[in-house]
């Protein structure tokens, strides 16, 4: 089911109505989909390179207002869709756990999920479901993915094909440790000052 889903998500890059394609399935991501954006940015990237910041940033509005609507889901429905997405993604028993650590760093939480391949949208639940301020949430969202729709459209857009190649066969290495770097950087800062 996934893989049918993948190539449908795939296919979406090559229509004519691709930018709102990638509009709605970075959208939907951050909320519920499991597929993401990059499989119709990259694709769109690589045949249109001049339109690689453009579609970075439809990537970028419609994620963060994606998020919006997984801390809805999360705040208002949770014991019914939020759970049924957690069960999905099989993480409903280490929720409550994750809740409290939540409460604690969630914006570094939220950054890192933003950068990196964790499922997003379980970290958008999770922040309407512990009531994390909301400015908290849309601002880590903004800095992250941001980061990450712009990195992957800027590497396309400059490097082409080899570089999707290597994004392809490297994507969760790549992106963890340009996250892990990423969070570095701001906690040096925090103990620096």
């Amino acid at each position: 089911m996934l893989k049918r889903l993948y190539e449908w998500t795939l296919e979406k890059a090559a229509h004519r109505h691709a930018e709102r394609w990638l509009f709605g399935i970075s959208f939907i991501e951050s909320s519920f989909f499991p597929i993401p954006p990059d499989v119709v940015l990259a694709p769109m990237c690589l045949a249109r390179p001049e339109k690689a910041w453009r579609y970075a940033l439809i990537c970028t509005i419609a994620s963060v207002l994606g998020a919006l609507l997984g801390y809805a889901i999360g705040f208002f429905l949770f014991e019914t869709i939020g759970q049924a997405i957690l069960n999905f993604y099989g993480l409903a028993d280490q929720f409550d756990s994750f809740a409290q650590s939540f409460n604690e760093q969630g914006w570094l939480i939220v950054l890192l999920a933003g950068f990196t391949p964790l499922p997003f949208k379980v970290i958008t639940i999770a922040a309407g479901s512990t009531a994390m301020p909301l400015y908290i949430l849309i601002a880590a969202s903004i800095v992250a993915r941001s980061a990450r729709f712009f990195l992957v459209s800027g590497l396309l857009r400059f490097f082409g094909a080899p570089m999707k190649a290597w994004i392809d066969k490297n994507f969760a290495l790549a992106t963890t440790l340009g996250g892990i770097a990423f969070v570095g950087g701001f906690v040096a800062i925090k103990w620096l000052v």
